[in-house]
């Protein structure tokens, strides 16, 4: 088990760890395919997106601007889901206050930027991080590891004194490619996920300070 002397850094994830985003997202997605003739599935959500890290829109036919096209409205559409106001999770503030200036953290995200700040416009948390990467600071999102190579390289981290934490599949896989541990929290979309190579599974966020110590 880590000791908090271990670890120097924590690598969080955003949507579904620090904010419950994600069913904005599948409703988003849902209601831009249906315009496409494509009625999207929660499952479908889940293994497509949450899983495997893959575009939903691959659903549809079409060629690519008009592809494209969904995508961008899909993104205006989230953008005004998130804007309606994003709390953070159950936890998340009494957790990251338990371990400011105890080890620095970081968010490495999928999301883009612009969601990314309308999420945070108000939840009062970026205080507590060093710094933020999301889908603008790197090629390949997760479950390819450059996300958290990318955290890697900005913080100067020794991985064996680096911990991610984690909610979906294709967020651990991305972090253990990395050669980092990963602790895994999973939400209601994705409990049914494959987590066997997870440093530990947690029920909530509140665990993740006792767990250190």
């Amino acid at each position: 088990m880590a000791s908090m002397t271990a670890i120097e850094w924590i690598f969080w994830d955003n949507d579904g760890v620090l904010v419950d985003t994600e069913d904005f997202y599948f409703q988003a997605s849902a209601e831009l395919l249906s315009e496409a003739g494509v009625e999207l599935s929660r499952e479908q959500f889940i293994e497509i997106s949450l899983r495997r890290g893959a575009s939903v829109f691959d659903l549809a036919a079409g060629d690519k601007p008009y592809l494209d096209s969904l995508r961008e409205r899909r993104n205006r559409r989230y953008a005004e889901l998130l804007a309606q106001g994003v709390a953070p999770i159950a936890g998340v503030a009494e957790t990251l206050r338990a371990l400011h200036g105890r080890v620095k953290m970081a968010i490495v995200t999928s999301s883009h930027r612009d969601h990314f700040d309308l999420i945070h416009q108000g939840t009062e948390l970026m205080g507590y991080f060093d710094f933020i990467l999301t889908r603008e600071d790197y090629r390949h999102t997760k479950p390819h590891p450059e996300p958290y190579l990318t955290a890697l390289t900005r913080s100067a981290g020794d991985p064996a004194r680096c911990l991610v934490v984690e909610d979906s599949q294709r967020g651990l896989e991305s972090a253990v490619a990395a050669g980092l541990r990963c602790l895994v929290i999973p939400g209601q979309l994705n409990r049914q996920s494959d987590f066997s190579t997870a440093h530990a599974i947690l029920e909530e966020i509140t665990e993740v300070p006792g767990y250190l110590r």
